[in-house]
């Protein structure tokens, strides 16, 4: 019996694999299909400028190669996890306060709904003027771009919990402190993640684009310096295509969080309930 179990571990494991290959199969197919038409439009160009694919791959592993490639990566990443952090401490709280308090959320509101639609890149030069040319100007604007989906989704989040559950927990006698560990944030937290994805996904963009003017570090500066520096457009393009592809993984660890059960405690049982229907 041990040895049927382990064979039956190892065909559902295949058939697992072979779907996650199904599922990535078209995925992978256009991106061979762009790189195909890529490298025959840089040919059919004779571009002396243009790199083509593995010009491109051969600039990274340069980069790769003296250790300034990381160098730059874990720069752009440490600027992006210090401001997100002080985001999520400064938003969520923030947040929760508005959504149970309605004073707060009169109050607040309207400030965060002037300050909302304002793009990140126009803080620029505020940032600069405040905190100079350095790793705190990033920060700042990490910090104002990512707060704001935070505080919205988790003041949405609070006012739209369900009645029965407040009413549930008031009939039993709980006291504030409990009412909100137990049952205000679990029922929140799903928009708490939905606002962090958002917050990130901005962050992300604004800690390149502010390394592009303010700093001598970072995945941004990389992109400029290599234009300017005798036009390497092939580092440019590849430390472009590593913006794309941290950013894919920093959306798909969110998105994992999205799908814990403990995050999503509320509709956990929805799918399996549908497919026992």
């Amino acid at each position: 019996m041990g040895a049927g179990r382990v064979a039956g571990e190892g065909v559902v494991g295949m058939s697992r694999a072979s779907r996650g290959f199904g599922r990535a199969a078209p995925s992978l197919a256009a991106i061979a299909a762009l790189l195909a038409v890529w490298t025959g439009v840089v040919l059919a160009a004779h571009s002396a400028i243009f790199p083509t694919p593995w010009q491109v791959a051969r600039g990274a592993l340069e980069l790769a190669a003296d250790g300034s490639l990381f160098r730059h990566i874990g720069a752009s990443l440490w600027r992006v996890a210090v401001g997100f952090s002080l985001a999520v401490a400064f938003a969520v709280p923030l947040g929760l306060w508005m959504g149970r308090v309605r004073g707060a959320f009169t109050t607040l509101n309207p400030i965060f709904q002037i300050l909302r639609p304002i793009s990140p890149i126009a803080w620029i030069p505020i940032a600069i003027l405040w905190f100079g040319v350095g790793d705190a100007s990033p920060i700042y604007l990490i910090f104002i771009s990512s707060v704001f989906p935070m505080v919205v989704q988790t003041t949405v989040g609070v006012q739209t919990i369900e009645p029965r559950y407040l009413r549930a927990a008031e009939n039993f006698g709980v006291s504030r402190s409990t009412l909100f560990r137990q049952v205000v944030f679990p029922a929140v937290l799903p928009q708490i993640i939905v606002g962090m994805r958002i917050g990130l996904g901005v962050a992300w963009l604004v800690v390149v684009a502010a390394e592009m003017i303010a700093l001598h570090s970072g995945l941004g500066y990389l992109i400029i310096d290599s234009r300017n520096a005798g036009n390497r457009y092939d580092l440019v393009i590849a430390g472009m295509i590593l913006i794309g592809v941290i950013g894919l993984l920093l959306d798909g660890g969110m998105r994992r969080l999205e799908s814990l059960p403990s995050v999503r405690w509320r509709f956990g049982d929805a799918p399996r309930e549908r497919a026992g229907a």
